[in-house]
């Protein structure tokens, strides 16, 4: 689907807005928080002063504002009361969120106090992958130089990439075309034009790419127990490259 110049104006606001709760959460000290705690802070913040709606809340029958994937979890874990975010962790945090019938999704993952530094690596490598990624998003690129910019560069560093989730279309429907995956072969896939707009997602393990959903039917977990990093942007195709929808404040991406 191809936006047009207006209708990614409004995405960007909902961008702005997004990447404005993060440069908020980039100030909290979020060790001794319970995850359900944050997700209520999140919608109140979104809620109430940024006027706009928590988009994730009520979508496919969830319950909550965000997504809090700690450590072994890989994504969609579920706020509860009885999850407290302790230091050495590693959390990501999930958020849509949707202004003027526009939405964006973007994540983080956060170190909490003092990370060994193998968790900070993963986590460091994870974010690399998703700008290596960013950077290849051009008119004429094709789908799997995405996929195979972010796999190339985590083998290189030996870590693996999750294949069950994938990035996504988004605009006025959170889930939309195309699908947005993380490995690939440069030079193939759908070709990219001006107008498009979709997310990059990468997860990395540092074990085995293999995973479980939990009991609860959300959870999903690395199936070795090891780590699990995720960093998501909102991407808009542009005549010259890409403009990321969701960039926080003196955010530029790393030099990889």
């Amino acid at each position: 689907m191809v936006r047009r110049p207006d209708e990614i104006e409004r995405m960007a606001e909902a961008g702005r807005l997004l990447a404005s709760v993060f440069e908020r959460l980039d100030r909290m000290e979020l060790s001794g928080w319970t995850t359900l705690a944050v997700n209520d802070w999140v919608e109140d913040l979104i809620v109430h002063e940024l006027k706009a709606r928590p988009a994730s809340k009520g979508q496919y029958g969830y319950q909550f504002v965000l997504n809090c994937s700690r450590n072994e979890v890989v994504c969609h874990g579920v706020p509860s009361d009885q999850d407290v975010i302790c230091p050495g962790d590693i959390i990501n945090l999930d958020i849509t969120l949707e202004k003027g019938g526009y939405i964006a999704d973007s994540s983080k993952t956060y170190l909490v106090g003092e990370v060994g530094p193998a968790a900070r690596r993963l986590v460091r490598v994870t974010y690399e992958a998703l700008w290596k990624a960013i950077r290849c998003v051009r008119p004429g690129g094709r789908l799997g130089d995405i996929g195979h910019a972010v796999e190339s560069h985590a083998r290189r560093h030996g870590y693996s990439v999750v294949r069950e989730y994938c990035g996504h279309g988004i605009g006025t429907e959170m889930h939309e075309e195309p699908h947005v995956l993380h490995f690939g072969r440069a030079g193939t896939g759908l070709a990219l034009c001006e107008g498009m707009v979709f997310t990059i997602e990468p997860m990395l393990n540092q074990g085995t790419a293999r995973v479980r959903t939990r009991d609860d039917g959300w959870t999903v977990v690395t199936a070795d127990g090891r780590l699990s990093a995720q960093f998501e942007h909102t991407i808009a195709v542009t005549a010259t490259g890409a403009r990321v929808l969701t960039l926080r404040a003196g955010e530029r991406g790393p030099a990889v």
